[in-house]
């Protein structure tokens, strides 16, 4: 069922002309290396890994790259991020955008006294701080950029505190660079 599936879906690529084979087989590609080199954190609930038409989308959940408030990677999310990097470096066709988003919660004191005056810096200095770790570890610099979005498109309700952890995350979204 999946291969009529992956069958029927290469067909309907290769007849719009949007996604040609050779780039649908790279993003495939890519997209099997990440679900099995993260399977640990996929199966742990740190982070998902989607599969568009053109595009691979990987949300890693803030609480495990960041802590509350902050923009520092841990020790954990580094790991995670380097894990990743090493999928994509090697042989990167892929453009890669970190996104970085927060829950609704506004900015306290002391974040103020560091210069981050609202989420939308908040989720900036995240996602600059992810790209920037995925270049130290061999990612292209022309091929990935940072964009933060604060507390815009939650894919959760900020009225709970599952929900509000579920909205604090950053995506990487891979997509080919002539798409």
């Amino acid at each position: 069922m999946r291969a009529q599936a992956l069958v029927l879906a290469l067909g309907l690529a290769s007849l719009a002309g949007c996604v040609s084979q050779q780039k649908y087989n790279d993003l495939e590609q890519e997209y099997q290396q990440l679900n099995q080199s993260m399977s640990a954190e996929v199966g742990a609930q740190k982070m998902q890994i989607s599969r568009l038409q053109d595009a691979i989308k990987v949300s890693v959940n803030s609480e495990l790259l960041f802590p509350s408030g902050g923009w520092e990677m841990s020790t954990d999310a580094k790991e995670t991020i380097a894990k990743i990097a090493a999928i994509l470096a090697p042989h990167q066709t892929t453009k890669i955008n970190v996104n970085g988003y927060t829950d609704n919660t506004p900015i306290g004191p002391q974040l103020m006294k560091e210069g981050v005056t609202s989420n939308l810096i908040l989720s900036q200095r995240r996602a600059d701080n992810v790209m920037q770790y995925m270049i130290s570890h061999g990612v292209n610099p022309n091929l990935v950029s940072a964009q933060g979005f604060g507390e815009a498109n939650p894919v959760a309700s900020n009225d709970t505190p599952a929900g509000k952890a579920q909205n604090r995350r950053v995506e990487l979204t891979l997509a080919n660079a002539g798409s």
